[in-house]
């Protein structure tokens, strides 16, 4: 499982002229089945995604189709983790 950390390099006003193909592109990925979870950060400084591709290199390529990455309107930290421990509802994360 991945946590995909996006922070924005350029002014909101800017992201938001891309915010439009970066949803559309979050509800493909999600049709996929590549991302479970998805939301911006408090303040908006960028966004969060949880994904359950179970390959790096995969998650790479998926990522490199976000308008966000295509334009260079944010950068992407990857963090990758096993869950080993979940609230009741979530066993599905476990591996």
């Amino acid at each position: 499982m991945f946590i995909i950390s996006l922070t924005y390099k350029y002014q909101l006003e800017e992201v938001d002229g891309h915010l439009g193909g970066h949803v559309a592109y979050l509800k493909q990925e999600y049709a996929n089945g590549s991302f479970i979870a998805s939301g911006r950060k408090i303040p908006r400084t960028g966004g969060v995604i949880l994904s359950n591709v179970k390959k790096r290199k995969d998650l790479e390529i998926i990522l490199a189709r976000d308008p966000f990455y295509q334009s260079g309107i944010a950068e992407y930290e990857i963090t990758e983790f096993v869950p080993s421990m979940v609230a009741e509802g979530f066993e599905n994360l476990q591996e």
